[in-house]
């Protein structure tokens, strides 16, 4: 899937796109076609880098809702004959989310269209999953017989349905059909069932890794065996050293930490710094100034495992140089630096989103730490980030940040925050936006009585409503 195109943070589009509260307040201020088109676009062509831990669904529902949108452009979406060919899930998973919820909100024409792809569409599995949290037993037994269909009745295809069965998200569709008095569709699905669960008890009985008795000396083959699998195995392979190197083991390990193969080297240092070896910090400098590219990625990441005040120091003297080592030398500052590290931090800051933008990975990490450090002047550069990153986790965090270093945030920010696409977010919002603004007690309101909204945003919402809580 390519990198979405995402409009600038001024316009509609570019609000949408990024789920931020001030899209759902514009979008409910413009013209309602265009309005629409901007959704839709939204919809259709999933707007977030990563779909796995950004939230949009419940975002774009409520505004369906609220623009009495209809779902004709989500159907022809669905539909089309792309979707015999482009079977990546990333093209087809947020309208299925999306129409997920509105069923949940009671739009019947939201679970025929759910029901529909399910029988015919290239991502069924996906909306078999909406309707097993939304869809009653008949609906979800009326699915039975086409979603069987798809698996042959063969030895390869009755295979490929236990593997299915085996690997459901959701299990009550399966739980149900295997209860099912139809000979095609009970007792094929109970067979699925038991040919799954014999699968799990065979991987169980021969797990491949470490073996007890393992030496060093094993643990590094196994290390270098990983990286030529193309995996990546330093830190079990730093746990399992853990288990059997012994005081006269360390010679090997620091050789290996020094001058090993790649594998061997990367765990070394991982195990050395989970240990607190007092010579892994000048390994890891080492590494990062001489070793491979995996070599230098390993020994930034055990660096940024390590917790002692022997890291906070060694961090104040790397932070300066212009490579990886400097980069992660600020994040540690950022976590578990003092106050008298927040000049460093705001730096890294400032640099980080001058060089790389507001996007950067590095940020999540410094943003939390000015939260953390209270560093009051950092606020600019937080709004800065907060309005244009395109990342909706990034932005909460710049917003949590906001709250404890920007006295305008419950004010600014925070009241537009109630209709963030992120749950923590909305939980951040719910605690610090002043309710002087009447749209804010409005929201609260809504948003208690809402069935979708997650737990705390109401725990949140509730101790903002009771007869003790504070006026703001």
């Amino acid at each position: 899937m390519f990198d979405p195109v995402i409009a600038p943070s001024g316009t509609l589009l570019g609000l949408l796109q990024r789920g931020r509260g001030d899209g759902t307040l514009h979008a409910l201020a413009a013209p309602r076609a265009e309005a629409l088109a901007a959704l839709n676009h939204c919809v259709l062509h999933d707007p977030r880098h990563d779909w796995q831990v950004e939230n949009r669904s419940l975002y774009y529902a409520r505004l369906y809702l609220d623009l009495h949108g209809g779902l004709e452009a989500i159907e022809h979406h669905l539909c089309d004959t792309d979707d015999l060919c482009d079977t990546d899930e990333a093209r087809t998973g947020l309208a299925l989310a999306v129409l997920g919820h509105l069923a949940s909100y009671g739009r019947a024409d939201a679970l025929v269209l759910l029901r529909r792809y399910a029988e015919r569409g290239a991502n069924w599995a996906w909306a078999l999953d909406e309707l097993a949290l939304r869809d009653d037993d008949a609906g979800l037994r009326s699915l039975a017989v086409p979603i069987l269909a798809r698996f042959p009745s063969t030895a390869e295809g009755n295979a490929e349905l236990a593997v299915t069965v085996r690997d459901a998200f959701e299990p009550r569709p399966w739980r149900l059909w295997a209860d099912d008095p139809r000979e095609s569709v009970g007792p094929r699905v109970r067979a699925a069932q038991e040919s799954g669960s014999f699968d799990r008890w065979q991987r169980q009985m021969r797990p491949s890794g470490p073996r007890p008795g393992w030496s060093v000396q094993a643990v590094f083959d196994w290390a270098d065996q990983g990286l030529e699998r193309g995996a990546a195995l330093h830190v079990p392979a730093a746990r399992c050293l853990s288990a059997v190197a012994g005081t006269n083991d360390r010679p090997a390990i620091l050789a290996a930490a020094r001058a090993g193969t790649d594998g061997a080297r990367c765990a070394s240092l991982h195990y050395l710094a989970e240990s607190r070896d007092p010579a892994v910090l000048d390994l890891i400098e080492a590494a990062v100034s001489y070793g491979s590219r995996t070599v230098c990625d390993a020994a930034v990441a055990a660096f940024e495992r390590m917790c002692g005040t022997e890291a906070v120091d060694r961090a104040r003297g790397w932070v300066h140089r212009p490579d990886a080592l400097g980069r992660s030398a600020a994040g540690v500052l950022a976590c578990r630096g003092d106050a008298g590290d927040g000049r460093l931090v705001l730096g890294a800051l400032r640099e980080t989103v001058r060089a790389d933008g507001p996007d950067a990975p590095m940020l999540f990490t410094l943003v939390d730490g000015t939260g953390r450090l209270g560093i009051t002047c950092a606020a600019p550069v937080l709004r800065h980030i907060y309005r244009e990153t395109a990342s909706s986790q990034l932005r909460g965090r710049a917003a949590r940040a906001l709250a404890a270093t920007d006295g305008s945030f419950p004010t600014g920010f925070a009241v537009e925050c109630l209709w963030d696409c992120e749950e923590t977010t909305r939980e951040v919002a719910a605690r610090h936006a002043a309710t002087g603004d009447v749209r804010v007690a409005e929201r609260l309101r809504r948003l208690a009585a809402d069935p979708a909204e997650e737990a705390e945003v109401q725990t949140a919402v509730r101790s903002r409503m009771g007869p003790d809580a504070p006026v703001g």
